[in-house]
């Protein structure tokens, strides 16, 4: 049995449009895996591994109410020094721009995140002025504070505890990790110990 030209054409087409549908399939298949699947999968390890490291600590720069600048700070606005220090990942060993310096009690604390997770130990820093109803007497190790601070998500609001609290010039910087990525802009706080002038 002899096929038409007309036939051969049409079973030519069609084989043409399944051959085209089935690799527009498999290419949708292939950019869900890899897209969306993908994305998700990186989006499950970023949440299983975020932690304080994770957090970019950029502000508006905005500073408590009474807050003091500092009148001969070691680092004036303006000046370069270097991070020696490590609240972040890729922190230490940047050359940070200072944007601030200011006169106040500084305190480590531990909290528990208001929007759930695990608790942080030692969260460096918070200063007198972001803690709720604060006085003129600093607080001492051990005391029970409300935080006002919003460095990280979920500290705005939190109740913690006071690990320990000193008198000293903190810092906010700019700086651009030295593992890559966007620059840090306005990083509350940083002390004067964790800085080093820069070469």
């Amino acid at each position: 049995m002899t096929m038409s030209s007309n036939s051969k054409k049409s079973i030519l087409f069609l084989v043409t449009a399944l051959f085209l549908l089935l690799g527009a399939c498999s290419n949708n298949g292939e950019d869900t895996g890899n897209h969306e699947g993908g994305n998700n999968q990186e989006k499950k390890e970023e949440m299983d591994g975020m932690d304080h490291d994770d957090m970019n600590h950029s502000s508006s720069g905005e500073v408590p109410e009474g807050l003091k600048e500092a009148a001969n700070p070691t680092y004036p606005v303006g000046s370069k020094a270097t991070i020696q220090d490590d609240h972040m990942k890729g922190m230490k060993g940047a050359e940070a721009t200072i944007t601030g310096a200011y006169e106040t009690v500084v305190y480590t604390v531990t909290y528990t995140p208001t929007t759930g997770g695990e608790k942080v130990e030692d969260h460096k820093w918070v200063i007198h002025e972001e803690i709720e109803d604060h006085g003129e007497e600093p607080y001492e190790s051990g005391d029970e504070v409300v935080l006002d601070a919003d460095h990280m998500k979920g500290m705005e609001g939190a109740t913690a505890t006071v690990e320990s609290a000193e008198e000293m010039t903190v810092y906010m910087v700019d700086f651009t990790p030295v593992t890559g990525g966007k620059e840090v802009k306005n990083h509350k706080w940083v002390t004067e110990s964790e800085l080093s002038p820069a070469e």
